[in-house]
C-alpha cells in the first residue's frame, strides 16, 4: 500500500548551481512531481513591475531585514554582489515540515551550507554544468549581461563549485547534461531520500 503524504517525514531539500545551469527550472519540476513546498525568500532589493509578493519574495525594508536575521528568524542570509540582503524565513520551513512535506530551498552555496549547519539532517543537491565552456555559452546566451558580468559571473561560478565540492555538505552533484536526465535524477534521489526518512518513524 503506498504511503500517502501525511504518513511521511518533512524533508529540506536544498538545490545549489551557478547562475545559468539551468538549477531553477530543476527545481520547479522536482516540485511539481514531488508535491513539494517551495520557500519563498524574503529580500531587500526593490520590487518590480514583474514580482509578486509572497510568490517571488517578500519585500522587507533593511531595518526589518536586519531585525529579523538579529532575533534568529532567518534559516539563512546573504548579501548578494555587496548590495541587497536575501534570506530563508525558518517558521514557514519548519511549519511545512512538521506537516510532513517536502520543502525545497533554491539557494546558493553560502546559504546551503547555512542551513545544514543549522538543520543537519537537510537532503543537498548541486547542480553542475557539462563543462566551464558550457557554462560560459549559456550565460552569454541569455543576453541579460555585459561581457564584463558574464566573466565576473563565470569566475563567482567556479568559485561556487569549488566550495560546494570542498565543503563536503553536498549529498549529490548533479550535471545538467540533459535536462530531463537531470530533473529524473535530481526527482529520483529525492524520493529515495524521503522514503529513508519515513523508515525511520
Amino acid at each position: 500500500m503506498a504511503q500517502n503524504a501525511s504518513a511521511k517525514r518533512g524533508l529540506l531539500l536544498v538545490i545549489s548551481g551557478p547562475s545559468g545551469v539551468g538549477k531553477t527550472t530543476i527545481t520547479h519540476e522536482v516540485e511539481r512531481r514531488l508535491g513539494g513546498v517551495f520557500s519563498v525568500s524574503v529580500t531587500t532589493r526593490p520590487k518590480t513591475h514583474a514580482d509578486v509578493e509572497g510568490r517571488d519574495y517578500f519585500f522587507l525594508s533593511q531595518d526589518e531585514f536586519e531585525r529579523r536575521r538579529d532575533a534568529g528568524d532567518l534559516l539563512e542570509c546573504a548579501t548578494v554582489f555587496g548590495r541587497y540582503s536575501y534570506g530563508t524565513p525558518r517558521q514557514p520551513v519548519t511549519e511545512h515540515l512538521a506537516a510532513g512535506r517536502l520543502v525545497i530551498l533554491e539557494i546558493d552555496v553560502q546559504g546551503g551550507l547555512q542551513v545544514k549547519s543549522r538543520m543537519p539532517e537537510t537532503f543537498m543537491i548541486f547542480v553542475l554544468p557539462p563543462s566551464d565552456e558550457e557554462l560560459l555559452r549559456r550565460l552569454r546566451g541569455r543576453g541579460r549581461d555585459s561581457e564584463e558580468a558574464i566573466q565576473r559571473r563565470f569566475l563567482e561560478a567556479k568559485r561556487e563549485i569549488e566550495v560546494a565540492r570542498s565543503s563536503g555538505k553536498y549529498d549529490a552533484f548533479i550535471v545538467n547534461d540533459d535536462l530531463k536526465h537531470a530533473i529524473d535524477l535530481a526527482s529520483e534521489l529525492v524520493e529515495k531520500r524521503r522514503n529513508a526518512e519515513s523508515l525511520k518513524r
